[in-house]
């Protein structure tokens, strides 16, 4: 498909909705702040929304701009820099938002295939909605049954590794080794509370109904008459088509997923690769300065980012 046809439904979009698309993704971003807040904590204490977003902005900036979503190691580095967290809490409060947005994510794409009127045979491609849901939904479901069992009992998980780590390693490596697995069981201090866990789930809704508003949005500037039902699969099958480490931005992925998804509503092929590739960059745009922005406030520097994570 040539540039000039792109370029010419872009110019040809309506300008108002598709602005509200983007000003809706940005939203996603604070929303996440916010969630974050109830999960991660310092030495019990609640930790301030502003550093967290800082970090938060530089997390998403280092996805769009780094390699093999290098993302979620330099928020939680820029979170430990930030607030004193532990490197390996602040990780694995990452891991609970990454395991709470599949859950969610499931869920959606359920809604919007039975609202739909699509049947779980439908197919993306050689993969039918119902097995992406079910594989989604068997690891999502999996890692979360894991956090709550280690969580809830975290003695025997810290024995069973102090006895591995101390027969198999210097002591000074399996020392640090015990002290990061605490740090870890830290980070997943909210799912102890009833009370914490449901304001996370309720966020996570929130984050992602949002974003599937933002698709939907960008389906009317494109006057493409794809139903809300559509976003909801569309946003789905994107986030986890995007989940597994590729190049920066998700540049490739993103538009494959979404051109096979829109052709299930009859979109021409032209039409569905021009809106895959403006809203994505429209999107990956004010996240990236952003982030810019933080990690400027925050004194740090993208080199810092790419090799802080490892040395922690």
């Amino acid at each position: 498909m040539a540039f000039g046809d792109v370029a010419t439904r872009v110019r040809e979009a309506r300008w108002w909705p598709f602005t509200a698309a983007v000003v809706m993704a940005t939203l996603t971003f604070p929303f996440r702040t916010a969630r974050w807040h109830y999960l991660l904590r310092q030495d019990g204490a609640t930790l301030g929304l502003i550093p967290l977003w800082h970090a938060t902005a530089i997390g998403f900036m280092a996805n769009n701009l780094l390699p093999a979503r290098a993302g979620e190691f330099a928020r939680a580095y820029a979170a430990r820099h930030l607030t004193g967290v532990r490197f390996s809490t602040a990780f694995a409060s990452i891991a609970v938002e990454r395991v709470m947005d599949g859950i969610v994510l499931v869920a959606l794409l359920g809604l919007g295939t039975a609202a739909g009127g699509l049947g779980g045979e439908t197919a993306i491609g050689s993969v039918t909605l119902a097995r992406v849901a079910m594989v989604a939904l068997g690891l999502f479901g999996t890692m979360l049954v894991a956090a709550l069992l280690m969580v809830h009992w975290p003695g025997p998980a810290l024995r069973l590794a102090r006895r591995v780590f101390n027969r198999t390693l210097p002591a000074r490596m399996a020392n640090r080794l015990v002290e990061f697995l605490e740090g870890l069981l830290s980070g997943l201090d909210a799912l102890r509370s009833g009370r914490r866990l449901a304001l996370v789930t309720v966020w996570s809704v929130v984050i992602w109904s949002t974003g599937a508003s933002s698709f939907w949005l960008g389906f009317r500037a494109f006057d493409m008459g794809v139903p809300w039902t559509g976003a909801l699969i569309l946003q789905s099958l994107v986030a986890f088509g995007v989940a597994i480490p590729s190049s920066p931005g998700f540049f490739g992925p993103f538009e494959a997923v979404t051109r096979a998804t829109l052709a299930l509503y009859a979109v021409p092929v032209a039409t569905a690769v021009s809106y895959a590739v403006a809203y994505h960059l429209a999107v990956f745009i004010p996240i990236s300065a952003l982030g810019l922005l933080s990690l400027s406030r925050a004194h740090l520097h993208m080199g810092e980012l790419r090799g802080g994570a490892v040395r922690r």
